[in-house]
């Protein structure tokens, strides 16, 4: 008597209760995915010419180093924080790192995983590869619990061993290093990485694009310490997914849609570190306001209404995104802050030798 009942309350919510207009959220996500892949791009063009200028002895065209291309080099980011709290002081070296490596944890802290699934070129790759994978063969796998959750742990066992080995360095000890060769040509080393892959590094990333084909965002969810280390800053964000349980009609699509596999249907408010802030599940939700993008609720001034959310829209994501970033590149540029600064004569001497530069500790 009482599912026949449900289920009649359910029918009844799905004839009474429709959305409006239609949701744009994934339509201006996928812009600014676009944007910010192209903008990498750009500069990975401007970092290779850079690179080669140097491995030709100074001859053909030269271009200024793109100091945008730290942001590949979150670990000199995460070294030189360390560095700025312990200290007060900015590394010259790779100072790029550390203001993008803020800017996005400070998204994330504002946006929860707004910055995995809004901007980050390797998250953009890895939701294109499953999407393709899933036209190729028909679907995506999803794991067993059993496997999925160990699984989940390895990209924070990867974060844990990163800030353990950089909590224990000290401000001389950080300081030193991205004095060292190595530190001053990190950013070559990891362009070399690409452009010199041998057969097992090409074997790796194969089985990997493989495996976000089959998987969704395989990457992502299991072996990416900086999501990992997004996904715990997140947990503090007051910014959340909510379901309103009166509106929602119990149609269970935002959970099957959502990449991180959480019961969105069943919960009030995504807590969650794996929520990446895609709104995927509020844009195939068909119910008016069932699930939104916001602030806590705050108590209505009018009598009528106990609570009304302050919901955080696409646009408002773009917006609030788009100001941390340019922002922080000007507060850098602005204090002299953004660029790495070495002689062009020791650029000159190290770039060509960057693969026999070797980690201070080996």
């Amino acid at each position: 008597m009482g599912t026949h009942r449900a289920e009649g309350t359910t029918i009844e919510k799905k004839h009474l209760v429709r959305r409006s207009a239609p949701d744009r959220s994934q339509r201006i996500r996928h812009i600014v995915q676009g944007l910010f892949v192209a903008l990498n791009g750009w500069l990975g063009i401007q970092f290779f010419l850079w690179v080669r200028y140097f491995e030709r002895g100074g001859k053909g065209l030269y271009v200024s180093r793109p100091a945008g291309v730290e942001g590949w080099l979150p670990i000199a980011g995460l070294m030189n924080l360390k560095y700025f709290v312990l200290t007060g002081r900015i590394s010259p070296i790779h100072p790029a790192a550390m203001f993008l490596f803020a800017g996005f944890l400070l998204m994330t802290l504002l946006l929860k995983k707004a910055f995995c699934s809004w901007l980050c070129p390797v998250g953009t790759l890895s939701e294109y590869l499953w999407k393709i994978g899933k036209k190729i063969f028909g679907r995506s796998l999803r794991l067993p619990k059993w496997a999925d959750l160990p699984l989940r742990g390895l990209k924070y066992l990867l974060l844990g061993f990163f800030v353990f080995v950089i909590g224990v360095m000290s401000a001389e000890a950080l300081q030193g290093f991205m004095y060292t060769p190595y530190g001053m040509v990190a950013d070559v080393k990891m362009l070399n990485f690409f452009r010199d892959a041998g057969m097992t590094a090409i074997a790796v990333i194969g089985v990997l694009v493989l495996s976000s084909m089959l998987v969704q965002n395989f990457w992502c969810r299991y072996l990416c310490p900086y999501g990992g280390l997004m996904g715990l800053v997140s947990l503090l964000s007051p910014v959340k997914i909510r379901r309103d349980a009166d509106a929602c009609i119990d149609c269970a699509k935002c959970a099957r849609a959502c990449p991180a596999s959480l019961p969105v249907d069943r919960l009030t408010q995504i807590r969650s570190a794996e929520c990446s802030a895609c709104m995927v599940c509020v844009a195939v939700c068909p119910a008016q306001d069932a699930l939104q993008f916001s602030l806590p609720p705050k108590k209505a001034e009018a009598p009528a209404q106990r609570w009304y959310r302050r919901t955080v829209g696409p646009l408002a994501v773009t917006a609030i995104l788009a100001y941390i970033f340019f922002g922080l590149v000007l507060v850098a540029r602005t204090t002299n802050h953004w660029q790495t600064n070495l002689p062009h004569e020791l650029y000159m001497k190290l770039v060509p030798h960057a693969n026999q530069v070797t980690h201070p500790g080996m």
